[in-house]
């Protein structure tokens, strides 16, 4: 990731957040990790990436049962 002149940290990637909020769904990550991850995010990222990423569990879930309940 390049680096402008100047610049006080690292770029926030979608990635990164991506990784954080599938980390948060688990609930296995440790502190340091979590607290090392949320200091190099943008909290606009996190936010949706949480969202689609409910949005995506819960049509899951309503997938799941649909298939279960037509057997």
């Amino acid at each position: 990731m390049a680096k402008k002149d100047g610049d006080a940290g690292p770029t926030p990637s979608m990635w990164r957040s991506v990784k954080l909020v599938a980390w948060s769904f688990l609930g296995i990550r440790s502190k340091s990790a979590y607290q090392e991850d949320l200091s190099k995010v943008n909290p606009l990222h996190v936010m949706v990436v949480a969202i689609v990423g409910v949005m995506l569990l819960i049509g899951g879930l309503i997938g799941l049962v649909n298939w279960v309940v037509a057997k």
